[in-house]
Order: C-alpha cells, then sequence, then structure tokens
C-alpha cells in the first residue's frame, strides 16, 4: 500500500519514541526516514530494523573518540551519530570524517544532506567501498548498503551526478511498517473511563 511522506514521518517519529528514544532523536528519526523515502529509499526498512537493535539507550552508540575516527564501545547508531554529524558539519571544511561500525548505514545519508545544504557542496559518503553522494536535495545511491558498515568515510565532493527523481509517496515493506505501527502505539495512552465518556457524546446521561 502506498504510504504519503507525510504518513510516515508520523509513524516513524512515534515508532522511535515507542522504541524507547528520546522525543529530539525521534523527531531526527522521522525526518531521516521521509527524506529516505522522499528519494527512493525504503527507509521504513531500515528503520524498522535499527529500532529492534535495542540503540534507544545510546550512551554505548554515539562516538566517543572524534579526532580521528568516530567510533563507540559499540556500534555506533546512525541517528545518533547523523545528529552529531549535522551538529559538526562546519568541521567538514578541514577534511573527511571517518566512522567504525555504524549500523543502519542508510538512516545516515539524510544527515549527510542536512551537512551538504549547510555546506551547500555535494558530500560523498563511502561505506564500505560503495558511494553514495547528496547535494542535501537529491540522493545517488548504490541499491543494496550492508546492515552494518565496517567503515564509512563522510567529505565534501564538486562532483554532482545525474539525481533521480523524488517521490511524494512510498510503498514500504508490509511487515517493516507493521513493525512500525505497532512501536508507535505503544505511544498512545490508554484510554480512561473519562476519556470514554467524553468522547461518547452524552456519555451516560439521559436526556430522553
Amino acid at each position: 500500500m502506498n504510504r504519503s511522506l507525510n504518513e510516515i514521518e508520523a509513524t516513524a517519529k512515534r515508532a522511535a519514541r515507542g522504541a524507547g528514544y528520546s522525543w529530539g532523536l525521534a523527531e531526527e528519526a522521522s525526518k531521516a526516514t521521509r527524506w529516505l523515502s522522499r528519494h527512493g529509499q525504503d527507509g521504513v526498512v531500515a528503520l524498522a530494523v535499527l529500532l529492534d537493535k535495542g540503540f534507544a539507550q545510546p550512551a554505548d552508540h554515539r562516538p566517543l573518540a572524534t579526532d580521528e575516527v568516530w567510533q563507540s564501545d559499540g556500534d555506533l547508531c546512525p541517528l545518533a551519530t547523523g545528529a552529531f554529524l549535522s551538529d559538526c558539519a562546519q568541521h567538514l571544511r578541514s577534511g573527511p570524517v571517518a566512522m567504525r561500525r555504524v549500523a543502519m548505514p542508510l538512516l545516515l545519508l539524510p544527515f549527510a544532506a542536512n551537512a551538504a545544504s549547510e555546506l551547500r557542496c555535494c558530500m560523498r559518503v563511502e561505506i564500505d567501498g560503495q558511494i553514495a553522494v547528496t547535494d542535501g536535495d537529491h540522493l545517488l545511491c548504490p541499491d543494496r548498503l550492508p546492515e552494518l558498515a565496517e567503515r564509512i568515510t563522510v567529505q565534501t565532493s564538486e562532483t554532482a551526478p545525474s539525481w533521480r527523481t523524488r517521490r511524494a509517496q512510498m510503498r514500504p515493506d508490509p511487515d517493516s511498517w507493521d513493525r512500525l505501527a505497532m512501536l508507535a502505539h505503544r505511544t498512545y495512552a490508554p484510554a480512561t473511563e473519562e476519556s470514554r465518556l467524553r468522547g461518547a457524546g452524552a456519555g451516560l446521561s439521559d436526556n430522553d
């Protein structure tokens, strides 16, 4: 079933929050998933896989050493790492940023796009030898990226390739969509007797 980008963004945000991420990182997850979907990538699958990894408490999954190579005690979370990359975008003017062991690297690309927009250039992302390029508004990406990238390098690029057409809708993988919907459901407060009565119009009163 086709899903609008607005629907994908809203569901992704609640799913990330339902999986335990802060509202701030849930917001980042939703924007990243929407951006990928807009550019022909199934961000829903990528997010569903990531949320099942249990990285919601990112102390062991955010960059600790950033002088030479970004890495952590565990695999890097692309949401926490991507948010840090966006904050450090100006550092890319001085040279590339290298990262080790990044889970679901597809989800890092929207943050590279943010950096490209801020620096007004193209961004080249090398993922275990495969190359993705974005100028912030467009994306050229390999058809298949690994679930865990051993090494990623992000750097500015002057080369602008032929871009693919962007989309207004996406048909995400049904199983992954159902997984996000299930996680999103955790964010809805259970109905109380008072809320049920308010939603029922006259409630228990009888005016006849």
